[in-house]
């Protein structure tokens, strides 16, 4: 992490919300459903796929939890009404007030899966901190037997305890998304050297595939991508049995790279009137976002 990475993301919680806006515009559609599906229908352009995100996490009143779940299964009527393609939906639980009401988050999730169900669409259980690892991966347990290939999990290479949890989800199908993972924890907890944390990638990975799970490879690190293209080819997958996903605004190059070698990408698409908070704490989670955007910024990156 460089100096310029850790001021910029300090700095941000001080600095005016449009200044803020300018910074996090690249990563979020906009406000509302409609600047999210003129994003899925850019990128559709291009052959990628996408998922959808509301943004607003961490919600501690029931009210709000409700009407966050809501807003998810009217989310999934649209897509179904707009007739957008294999176009997801993810949801972090924390939205569903998670740590609040960890039944009520459940019933409220069950909802959700049975609307993708009835839409033919799939939901996508993000990863949050460390506090809801257990708590999502028993819920993904519990929804997954219930609507079988209708809800997915997300797994986080940077934790010590991924292997473990690849070991234990793959004992049924599992659909996860692996990434290396935003939130920075204790060392007990989570890795901080970053070659340990690629190696529990391509590790994790390895695992997922050859048991057969359905896995989104989540990167914009051309290393790892090498390593997953090398394991794709090891294992003799063709494209229906994995997709690479990458965040809305980061490496539009690679991303085109991989969709015109004829592989599966789908793009992660947050949006909403909350991209406030989500902006402050994701720059504040992980700064070399902040620097990266930064440097962007300056060298007059397209807005894709």
């Amino acid at each position: 992490m460089s100096w310029l990475d850790s001021a910029i993301s300090l700095a941000l919680p001080a600095v005016p919300k449009p200044v803020v806006r300018f910074f996090a515009r690249r990563y979020i559609a906009g406000p509302t459903i409609d600047d999210a599906f003129a994003a899925v229908r850019r990128l559709a352009g291009e052959g990628a796929l996408a998922t959808l995100d509301i943004l607003g996490e961490f919600v501690t009143s029931a009210e709000q939890a409700e009407r966050n779940a809501q807003a998810y299964e009217e989310l999934l009527r649209r897509v179904a009404r707009d007739r957008l393609a294999d176009t997801h939906v993810s949801v972090k639980l924390t939205a569903l007030g998670l740590l609040a009401d960890r039944g009520g988050c459940l019933e409220r999730m069950r909802r959700l899966c049975a609307s993708a169900r009835d839409t033919g669409n799939f939901v996508r259980i993000d990863m949050e901190d460390s506090r809801c690892t257990d708590a999502t991966l028993a819920g993904y347990k519990t929804l997954r037997a219930e609507f079988p290939g209708r809800v997915g999990v997300v797994l986080q290479s940077r934790l010590r305890r991924t292997l473990d949890d690849v070991d234990d989800l793959t004992r049924e199908a599992a659909n996860v998304r692996l990434c290396k993972g935003i939130y920075l924890e204790p060392r007990e907890i989570a890795y901080v050297d970053p070659e340990i944390i690629r190696s529990n990638f391509v590790q994790a990975l390895e695992t997922l595939l050859e048991r057969g799970a359905y896995v989104g490879i989540a990167t914009h690190d051309e290393r790892l991508v090498w390593e997953a293209l090398r394991l794709v080819r090891r294992f003799g997958l063709t494209p229906e049995r994995y997709e690479f996903q990458m965040l809305l605004g980061v490496d539009a190059e690679l991303r085109r790279i991989l969709i015109r070698s004829g592989h599966r990408l789908r793009v992660y698409i947050p949006y909403g009137e909350q991209w406030y908070g989500y902006s402050v704490r994701r720059l504040r989670e992980n700064p070399q976002i902040a620097g990266y955007a930064f440097r962007s910024i300056l060298q007059r990156t397209p807005i894709r």
